[in-house]
C-alpha cells in the first residue's frame, strides 16, 4: 500500500452500499461526449450523442441533491481530453478502510485513474494500486464481510483473485453477469441490508440463486434495466436517489419502505451510466460494533 500517513480529515470507511453517505468524488461533465464507442449504451445514442450543456444542468442539480442532503461533495476538475471523466465509480472503490485504483480496461480511460492518484497522495490517503487488467469500480459492490464483485467484459478473474489476497477479512464473490451489461450495478445494487435491485435475465443462473439466498430482490424490466434502473445511489436511511422517468420502479421501491428521490439524468445515461456510476464515495457512517470483525489489522 502506498503512503502511510492518513490526512485526518479523510479517514476512509465504506462497508457497505447502503450506510449513510458522507463523502463522495464527482466531476463535472463538461466535455462529454460519445467519440469511441465503448458500450452498448453509446452504440444506441452515438447519432443523437449528448448535449454537454443539458448533462451539466443535470449534474449540478444531481450534486446540490446530495448537498442538501448534509453529503460533503469532492469535485475534480474536469478534463477536456478525459470525457468519460463524470463516471468516477469505475476508477477506484473503498472497501472497509482500504482504497483501491481501479486497472481500468479501456485506454480512453485509464489516464483517469492518474489524477485519482495524485489526488490521494496529495490527502496522504494510503491505497494500493490494481496492476492486474482488469477491474473496475461499477463491478464491486459491498455489503460488510462480503464483496460481490462482477465478472464482466471490464473486470477479469484474475483481478478478482489478486483482490482477494488484499482482503483476509472479507468474502469476495465472483459474480458472472451478461456479456452486454457493462457492469455489475447495471444489473445488480444492494440497497439495504436485506433487499437489492435486479435485472435477472443480466446474471449467471448459480449467481442468482445465491444472491436469492442473501436479499429479497426487487426485479426491474428490459427497459428499466436499459436506462439504468438498478443504478441508483443508496445515501442513507433507505433513501435513494433514482432516475425520474422509471416510474414503476419508483412506485415499488417506495412500496418497500424506501423513501425515493427522483432526479432527471436523461442526458447522461446516453453514455452508459447513471448516478451510482457518477459518485466515489470515501466515506460512508458504519455501525463500528457491526464491522468491527472486518476491520484489517
Amino acid at each position: 500500500m502506498e503512503n502511510s500517513t492518513m490526512d485526518q480529515s479523510f479517514r476512509i470507511s465504506c462497508f457497505n452500499e447502503y450506510d449513510r453517505l458522507k463523502q463522495v468524488i464527482v466531476v463535472p461533465p463538461n466535455f462529454m461526449k460519445i467519440t469511441d464507442v465503448i458500450n452498448i449504451t453509446q452504440r444506441h445514442y452515438v447519432q443523437d450523442n449528448i448535449n454537454s450543456d443539458i448533462a451539466v444542468q443535470q449534474h449540478h442539480h444531481f450534486v446540490e441533491t446530495l448537498k442538501k442532503e448534509g453529503i460533503h461533495v469532492i469535485p475534480f476538475e474536469a478534463k477536456k481530453e478525459l470525457n468519460e471523466q463524470v463516471f468516477t465509480r469505475d476508477i477506484g472503490f473503498t472497501i472497509g478502510n482500504d482504497f483501491f485504483i481501479a486497472a481500468l480496461n479501456k485506454d480512453l480511460r485509464k489516464p483517469e485513474g492518474k489524477v485519482l492518484k495524485k489526488w490521494l497522495k496529495e490527502k496522504n490517503i494510503p491505497f494500493y494500486q490494481i496492476h492486474i487488467n482488469s477491474i473496475e469500480g461499477g463491478d464491486i459492490l459491498v455489503d460488510n464481510n462480503k464483496v460481490w464483485v462482477g465478472v464482466s467484459n471490464r473486470t477479469t478473474l484474475p483481478a478478482i483473485h489478486y483482490l482477494q489476497t488484499k482482503l483476509s477479512n472479507f468474502h469476495v464473490i465472483p459474480v458472472p453477469i451478461r456479456k452486454d451489461i457493462l457492469h455489475l450495478d447495471c444489473a445488480f445494487n444492494i440497497i439495504s441490508h436485506d433487499t437489492a435491485i435486479i435485472f435477472k435475465p443480466g446474471i449467471s443462473d448459480t449467481s442468482l440463486k445465491d444472491l436469492q439466498n442473501h436479499y429479497h430482490l426487487i426485479e426491474v424490466t428490459e427497459e428499466e434495466q436499459f436506462s439504468l434502473g438498478p443504478n441508483v445511489l443508496s445515501i442513507g436511511n433507505k433513501k435513494l436517489i433514482s432516475i425520474s422517468s422509471n416510474k414503476r420502479l419508483n412506485k415499488k421501491l417506495s412500496s418497500c419502505g424506501f423513501d425515493v428521490m427522483e432526479v432527471e439524468f436523461s442526458e447522461i445515461i446516453k453514455s452508459g451510466g447513471s448516478f451510482r456510476c457518477c459518485t466515489l464515495p470515501i466515506v460512508r457512517e458504519a455501525n463500528k460494533d457491526l464491522v468491527k470483525p472486518y476491520l484489517n489489522t
